[in-house]
Parts: structure tokens; sequence; C-alpha cells
């Protein structure tokens, strides 16, 4: 008997990996390449969409706890970003290209993993199976869900613009991780003054926007973590100079003083080629984003690669609709995994697959359900998707606040989150190794 997983991205390609390992056969259904979403444009399995970064990757980081707790539970993406990795600084940052070109290479390389390149548009009866088809779930398919779930909620995610390495003035930017952390060319760093950034602040706020036409959706939400730099912007004029343009921790060269605002440009490919705005998600028009970026010196010349853009992000109800092991409360034999279930950010979304696909082969031979306790990263994510406020709930990423408190109360920040980083690897490997 097979397990069926709907749809190869990040959380898809982890669950159907942890099945096979487990030997059971996996029957890996995929709409591409036949049809591609809005924001999808690679054939291959596990596409990065809105950022080649996966976050910090020291362990006393949530993020980096995280892929840690991945990495014992035997995450295929972990090691695949590691054989991919690019310069990031104290993140692990991959050439998402290669990324998704390895993955592809070995979940189709691996004999129990029958890959079926349609576009399901119903739910498998009476079959243990594992929705895991991401935010940009196609209208069909959403029917379907939607008639399981009771509705679904959406709300808008936006990407960021990249920028040709050759095209940036050198001569306006440095090379520099803050406080000097991680690897010398990391980030190039593109400096404002105090005027340059009140020129590019006011025309930011009045650039005209993209429609939303390709969306059905009025009025929609925008989730934090991927707030449009623009809609940012309207918070206030120093909002970006506390956000994704602090100037902390960076001195220019040029001047040895702190600037008053700056632009990070993250390396987006092993080749050192194209740079990622970090934090600046858009939805300007593609025109206005030439005029309104370019007014950063270090990019007044700059020729962009890709443009940013926003599309529609969907997810369910979880905490009315979910246990812990990532199943239906009404229906044990269907799971959800990925950003459909709420969770927020790329090695989530896979580590709810992992979760997903352990729980679907125990279910298959009637063995105990996998409960990662909450003082655990993932588990504690897995706690709040099907927990978590049933009046307001939003999209969760990784982060400290969701673990339970360590006894006694350690002050230091840092201390404390590396106590919070040995507490759960050492539950997790007793319990799992």
């Amino acid at each position: 008997m097979s397990i069926n997983v709907i749809g190869a991205g990040l959380a898809g390609c982890e669950a159907a990996w942890q099945i096979s390992k487990r030997g059971v056969s996996v029957n890996l259904f995929e709409m591409k390449p036949h049809k591609f979403t809005p924001a999808h444009k690679n054939k291959n399995f596990a596409e990065l969409v809105c950022s080649n970064s996966l976050k910090a990757d020291r362990i006393e980081s949530a993020a980096g706890l995280l892929k840690e707790e991945m990495r014992i539970l035997g995450s295929l993406l972990i090691d695949c970003a590691n054989r991919c990795k690019v310069p990031a600084g104290g993140a692990l940052a991959v050439d998402r290209d290669k990324f998704s070109a390895l993955v592809t290479k070995k979940i189709k390389g691996d004999p129990l993993i029958n890959i079926v390149e349609k576009e399901v548009n119903s739910i498998p009866e009476d079959e243990i199976t594992i929705i895991a088809t991401g935010p940009l779930t196609s209208d069909a398919f959403l029917d379907a869900i939607s008639a399981v779930c009771g509705g679904y909620l959406s709300f808008f995610d936006a990407a960021a613009p990249i920028v040709t390495a050759e095209s940036i003035d050198m001569n306006s930017a440095f090379f520099a991780s803050r406080y000097d952390k991680g690897e010398d060319n990391a980030y190039i760093n593109c400096p404002l003054n105090k005027d340059e950034y009140e020129l590019f602040y006011n025309e930011l706020v009045l650039a005209k926007r993209a429609a939303l036409h390709d969306f059905d959706i009025q009025n929609p939400k925008v989730y934090e973590g991927c707030m449009p730099i623009e809609v940012m912007a309207q918070r206030g004029e120093n909002t970006l100079r506390f956000g994704p343009m602090k100037p902390v921790g960076l001195k220019d060269p040029r001047t040895g003083h702190r600037p008053w605002a700056v632009l990070q440009l993250r390396m987006e490919n092993n080749a050192g080629t194209l740079y990622n705005m970090v934090g600046f998600q858009t939805n300007l028009k593609f025109a206005e984003q030439k005029r309104v970026f370019s007014l950063i010196p270090a990019l007044k010349d700059a020729d962009f690669a890709r443009y940013g853009v926003m599309h529609r992000n969907t997810f369910i109800d979880s905490p009315s609709l979910l246990n812990s092991d990532c199943s239906m409360k009404s229906n044990e034999h269907l799971f959800f995994a990925g950003q459909i279930t709420g969770v927020e950010g790329y090695m989530e979304s896979a580590a709810s697959g992992i979760v997903a696909g352990i729980n679907a082969v125990a279910r298959l031979k009637h063995r105990d359900k996998l409960i990662l306790p909450v003082e655990t990263m993932i588990g504690s994510l897995c706690n709040y998707i099907s927990t978590g406020s049933k009046n307001n709930f939003q999209p969760m990423g990784a982060n400290f606040g969701i673990l339970p408190e360590i006894q006694p109360h350690i002050k230091d920040k840092k201390l404390r989150y590396a106590a919070f980083a040995n507490r759960s690897i050492k539950i997790l490997k007793e319990r799992w190794l």
C-alpha cells in the first residue's frame, strides 16, 4: 500500500522522503511542468520563490535550532541546502536553481517515490494522503480543500527584487556583515545619508503599485514577515531605518561613521553575479521599482534581473482542523503540511512535511504518532497550528517566544537562547537517536 503526497514543494518533498526512508511507496503528485502558479517559474521541485535565504544557521537562534532539529530527524532539504550554499554571513542561503535541481534529482532517483505529473482536483477517499500544495494552491484544488475544511483563509505575500552584481556602483557601496560577523563578502551594503534617504522615502510612499487583478480577494491581509516595503514605509518616515534599512552594526569605510540608512544586498547565487535586495519585498509596478530603487546611490544604474512581485498565500484554519501530528481531527487518514497549515517560512514548511510524513507512515502501520515535545522548535510549531487562536489565527515562524520558558528565568538573552537550544537538542536526541 502506498501513501499519496500532493505537491512537490518543500513540505511535500520532505514528506515523500520520510515516507520512502521507512520503506513505504509514495505517489507524489505535482502539476508542474504542465501548469505553474503565478509565482513559480522553475520546473524543478522545492522551488524557492521569495528569497534564497533559509535564515540564521547558528543553533542559538530560533531558525538555526529549527534546522538542527531537522538534521537530527534526517531532513533531505537541509542536506541539499548545505551542498548548494552561498555566502550569507551567519545565515544559510543557497543557489536556488542548484538547490531545486538537487532536490529534484534526489526525489526522482528514489525507487519508492512515484512521480505523477498532473493537477489534482479532488482529495482521494479512504487513502492516506498528505496535502502539501503550499500557499499558491490551484483554484480547483482549493475548492476540494474548502469542502473538507469548511473554508480557507488568504493573505498576500511579496518577493524582493534581484539586481546584477556588475550593475552595483561599488564606489557607493561596501562589503560587510553586521558587527563584522560572517564572511566579508556576504553582503553588499548600500548606504544613504539623511538627504538621500528622505528623497527615497518620499518617492517610495507615493509610487504606483501593481494591481492585484490576478487574485480573487478584496482588501487582502498582508503577513508582517513579508510586508511590502512601500506598505511598511507608510507607517512613518523612520520605520524603514528601524527595519530593513537599519544601519546598526555597519560602518561606511568612506566616512568612518554609521550611515543614516542602509540597503543590504545578499548574494543570490554561487557565481556571485546576482544579489537580492534584503527586506525589499514589494508590489510596486516594475517601472516604479526601477525609478524609486535607483534613487539609492549604489543602485543608480542597477540592472534588475527580477522585479519584486506579490502573490496570494492561502492557509487553513488549522487550530480548528488539525491535530499536532498534522492529521485532520475529522479524518486521521488526511494530513496537511507546509505553509497551507499556517507555518511561515521555508524551513518551517519543510519541517511540517517531516512530521506529516513520519506520522502518515505511523498511521499506515498502526504505530504510535510522533508528537514532538513543545520544548523543541518543531514540536512547538506543531502545537501552535493545532491549538492556537481560533478567532484570529495568523501564520507563525520559528521563534523562541513559542517555547516553554526556562526555569529559573535567564535574564541574559544570549544565554537564554542557548539554553533553549541545548534543552531542545538534548530532548530530541534522547527520544530520537
